[in-house]
């Protein structure tokens, strides 16, 4: 049988299913090795500063489209998946902002768009620390490292247009109701299912595209797609817990007072961006794990000398 497979599965796919808590293990320790929670620290720094920014370009752009109202209920919704249980709070202050979108000069409006792309650049270096063996084959040009992070920009901004003309249409959906053998059956509970599944489809489309484009090298879909599953599953039990700790055992709000919800951003953002590099150290491990000759060698410290 494994005759038969090898072809088809290849060396990785073999080696992995043979060893899967030796993989595991090997990650985990490549992780450490390479500072992993230092640079989720970093990432979701920078995530902080770029946050509000790149969300007041994207409304203001996508209101000429789309009501401003129905746009920043859709970013409610999708921002619980980012930052669980503080989606309103961020949300509240970027309506403020735009009530008074008259004092938005130039200068103010290229400060937005170069913090709005500060994450992606920062995410783009943390990526080239565990994809380094990649780096050392090949390395991106420096203009297309500029340019990348404002066309994700772009990406996302025709994403959540999707994203808003799909959620309308669904939640409109929960409004009717059904007659289902002389019961009528209301669509709410269908309409809930369906919006939570586009989210959670939405998230892996997201982890899926950065994990293709973000890292130098050449992309694999296949790989993409388990870094993608692995980091949206863990994110998913995540921010479930984050909600629940938060609403119940928290008091961050008694020792940080008014700091409170930027200190909860940030610690989601930080669990978020440990999740977004882990699932890259496993498509890393994974592209290495029984094909080098260092497979069974201990993960070195990320070094700067």
């Amino acid at each position: 049988m494994s005759k038969i497979l090898g072809p088809v599965l290849g060396p990785q796919v073999r080696s992995v299913a043979r060893h899967p808590l030796g993989f595991a293990m090997r990650t985990i320790k490549a992780f450490r090795a390479n500072q992993g929670l230092l640079l989720a620290g970093a990432v979701a720094y920078y995530a902080l500063l770029s946050i509000v920014p790149l969300l007041i370009l994207i409304v203001i752009v996508l209101s000429k489209f789309v009501g401003q109202q129905a746009l920043l209920d859709t970013l409610t919704h999708l921002l619980e998946w980012l930052v669980p249980g503080q989606a309103r709070a961020v949300v509240g202050e970027l309506a403020n902002f735009l009530a008074h979108r008259a004092v938005l000069g130039w200068l103010l409006l290229v400060t937005m768009i170069f913090f709005s792309s500060l994450a992606f650049t920062v995410l783009e270096n943390a990526m080239s620390v565990i994809f380094v063996h990649r780096v050392a084959v090949r390395r991106r040009h420096f203009l297309l490292s500029a340019l990348l992070p404002y066309c994700y920009i772009l990406f996302l901004g025709v994403g959540m247009l999707i994203v808003t003309l799909v959620s309308n249409g669904l939640q409109a959906m929960g409004s009717n109701s059904i007659d289902l053998l002389g019961v009528e059956v209301s669509l709410r509970g269908v309409s809930r299912l369906l919006l939570y599944l586009l989210g959670v489809a939405g998230e892996i489309f997201v982890l899926t595209s950065i994990y293709l484009v973000m890292p130098v090298g050449r992309p694999s879909l296949r790989l993409a797609l388990l870094g993608s599953v692995t980091a949206a599953v863990l994110w998913e039990i995540t921010r479930h817990v984050l909600v629940w700790y938060f609403a119940t055992l928290s008091q961050v709000s008694v020792v940080y007072g008014s700091l409170t919800t930027s200190i909860i951003v940030l610690f989601s953002l930080e669990a978020l961006a440990t999740l977004l590099l882990f699932g890259a150290q496993v498509i890393s491990e994974f592209e290495r794990f029984g094909t080098d000759a260092d497979a069974d060698a201990e993960p070195q410290p990320f070094t700067t000398e």
